[in-house]
This record gives C-alpha cells, structure tokens and sequence, in this order.
C-alpha cells in the first residue's frame, strides 16, 4: 500500500543541539500527557509561517526550558514521513547564553555524551540527528 502525504500535512520543526563544557549534548523528555510523550528529544518545537528558523529555535528554547540561547547553524535537516504528516526537522546547533532551566514540556532534562545518546529512548527523528552527531562528533 503506497502512502501519500500531502504538503497540507508537512509539519516543520525546528530542534536545539546545545553542548556543555564536558561536551555533553542537552536532551529532554516530553511530558507523558503531551504528544509523544516519555520520549527524549532535542527540545525545540514548531516553526510558525513566516518565522525564520533560527528565531523559532530561539522562541521555542525560551518558552519551553526558560534559557535563552543563539542558533549558530544548521547541522542537520530530516524529513521524517508518519502515517498522517509529515514532519521536516531542522536541527541546529545552538549556543547557551543565559537563564536557569525551568522545565514546562518536559519532565526531565539531561546532559548526554554523543556516543551515549541511542542509549535514550529518543523520538523518531531525533535518532537521525543522534546518528549524525555520533558520526561527527
């Protein structure tokens, strides 16, 4: 059975790869009563029409965790197909600037080594972005 998504049902988001001084990368886990809950991801969320992405990342960090960062660039970009949407993820590599973590999506933070981030139970597009760090990194 072939499948078709159409570009009504893309559904763009924007993710942070921050690092800390140890090099250890920022995941979070959603809220079990939220949309894919339980599972780890980059936080990030949902580009806006007209938003630039790297104003997304930006908006999206400080609303959920209560940080501010800057986007520096992007690393990787994936187009992950489900059963109803279709979701492009753009992942960029952030910088921390100021603010204490204050979980609201999340339940739980943590600072992971790249090799050690397919141990998490992460979303299915973040393991893409995992892999490719684990490549690059």
């Amino acid at each position: 059975m072939e499948m078709t998504v159409s570009s009504e049902n893309i559904i763009p988001v924007v993710a942070a790869i921050i690092f800390n001084t140890e090099k250890q990368v920022l995941i979070a886990r959603r809220k079990s009563t939220l949309s894919n809950g339980g599972k780890w991801e980059f936080p990030g969320g949902k580009l806006h029409p007209g938003e630039e992405p790297e104003k997304c990342i930006q908006r999206e960090i400080q609303e959920e965790l209560g940080i501010r960062i800057v986007a520096e660039n992007i690393f990787y970009a994936v187009n992950k197909i489900y059963p109803t949407f279709n979701l492009l993820l753009l992942a960029y590599h952030c910088r921390y600037v100021s603010g204490q973590v204050q979980l609201k999506d999340h339940d739980e933070i943590c600072w992971v080594p790249v090799s050690r981030l397919l141990e998490y139970d992460l979303s299915e597009a973040d393991i893409e972005v995992a892999k490719k760090l684990m490549k690059t990194n």
